[in-house]
């Protein structure tokens, strides 16, 4: 062991040395700041970058939120008034208001009616739209006798005017028919060839209320009906039946099962304890079928 730790003066001079080096390395190691130098940066182009990111992503919030149409407030559904911010109660108000077969005419109408507050209806209000004959009605005119001046007084069938080849003008004479109204009952007129078959088809046309409809009834009707095929209740197949308007293949199995019960129907009025019959068009269906 002795002999590993002798060494000759040359030796002793080379392991300071070395210790002298290894110990100003770790100075300079300890004391020098070794690095680079921060990359300058743009402050504005980053602001600018920041900017266009919180941009786009309000951008993005706004376009997941739900969009609002406009829509006609008498027509309501529970779903679409807890969308739209609406309570139970506000919702059950319009629901009674409308089964009184009353109608909404105006934004304020709405408030007093459901009781919504002043934010929500500022909220809504801009997207109601309601029928035209509300919006721009027409003046009443004291040159029209009749309906055409809203008279009640009814009219015999040879006075009234054929529905089938009324012109738009005439139409719009109706108090509550503006041009947008004629134009659809037209359109519906030309849909078929021969045009209505009854007057109650009225009520198939976008847009007329019932009282509307009533003032067009008292100075026109159909006088030329088109020809329709009809079927016999009590003998029609369910492929016969399903060619009847607002029937289809279920509601045509519901008709013969309710056909067989009963040993054949003694009234089409009979129709409406058919299960999921829809009752609202039966007097549509009633055109198609008879006894």
């Amino acid at each position: 062991m002795k002999s590993h730790f002798q060494f000759s003066n040359q030796q002793r001079n080379g392991i300071f040395l070395l210790l002298l080096i290894i110990v100003a390395l770790q100075c300079i190691y300890a004391f020098v700041d070794f690095s680079k130098d921060e990359t300058p940066v743009n402050t504005d182009e980053l602001n600018a970058f920041r900017n266009e990111l919180d941009s786009l992503r309000l951008v993005e919030i706004e376009n997941s939120k739900p969009k609002i149409y406009p829509f006609n407030p008498n027509y309501i559904s529970d779903y679409k008034g807890y969308s739209l911010g609406m309570t139970n109660e506000e919702i059950d108000r319009l629901h009674k208001f409308r089964k009184a077969n009353q109608w909404v005419n105006s934004a304020k109408q709405f408030q007093e009616v459901t009781k919504v507050s002043d934010s929500l209806l500022v909220k809504i209000s801009p997207y109601f739209k309601f029928p035209d004959w509300v919006i721009n009605p027409k003046p009443k005119s004291k040159t029209y006798s009749n309906s055409y001046s809203n008279n009640n007084t009814s009219k015999s069938f040879e006075q009234k005017i054929d529905l089938n080849t009324a012109s738009a003008v005439q139409l719009q004479k109706v108090y509550g028919v503006g041009e947008k109204l004629s134009e659809r009952i037209i359109k519906y007129r030309n849909k078929y060839k021969g045009g209505f078959v009854s007057d109650i088809e009225l009520s198939e046309v976008y847009g007329l209320m019932p009282e509307v409809i009533e003032r067009i009834k008292n100075d026109f009707t159909v006088k030329t009906p088109r020809v329709i095929k009809t079927y016999n209740l009590n003998t029609a197949t369910r492929d016969e039946l399903v060619t009847v308007k607002y029937i289809d293949y279920e509601v045509a199995n519901n008709i013969i099962e309710e056909r067989t019960l009963r040993e054949g129907f003694n009234s089409l009025e009979e129709l409406t304890k058919v299960e999921d019959f829809p009752i609202k068009k039966i007097g549509i269906i009633k055109l198609y079928l008879r006894l």
